[in-house]
């Protein structure tokens, strides 16, 4: 977690996003859900990790990019969110509800970042 300085919303929502999936992969795993539970974690804490790399972006379009990297990464894991609770394997509605809100705060980021980006040019 950042310092009260540092505090930047997205950082921290998938930070705490990242540290839910993690607790939610480990209950698959203890189901023997092995492969959802790897394509859970690897998507749900990549989100995080792209977030956190475009906050050091080389450039305008580099953030953009990765912001856009870290949308795909929450839309994936919302697939496989849906197919652990279409499939019974526990709930996990609050986890979804989490990444929706991620993908809508993903989605204005790089709306507003692109209008930036063109009123620049």
């Amino acid at each position: 977690m950042q310092t009260n300085k540092d505090k930047n919303l997205i950082v921290d929502l998938t930070f705490e996003f990242a540290l839910n999936i993690i607790k939610y992969v480990e209950l698959l795993e203890r189901s023997q859900k092995y492969v959802i539970a790897r394509q859970l974690l690897k998507s749900g804490t990549s989100i995080g990790a792209n977030v956190r790399e475009a906050q050091n972006a080389e450039s305008k379009l580099d953030f953009i990019h990765k912001f856009k990297i870290a949308a795909k990464e929450a839309d994936e894991t919302e697939y496989w969110l849906l197919l652990c609770k279409n499939s019974g394997y526990g709930i996990c509605d609050e986890l979804l509800e989490k990444c929706n809100s991620i993908i809508k705060v993903l989605s204005k980021i790089i709306a507003s970042s692109k209008l930036k980006q063109s009123t620049i040019q």
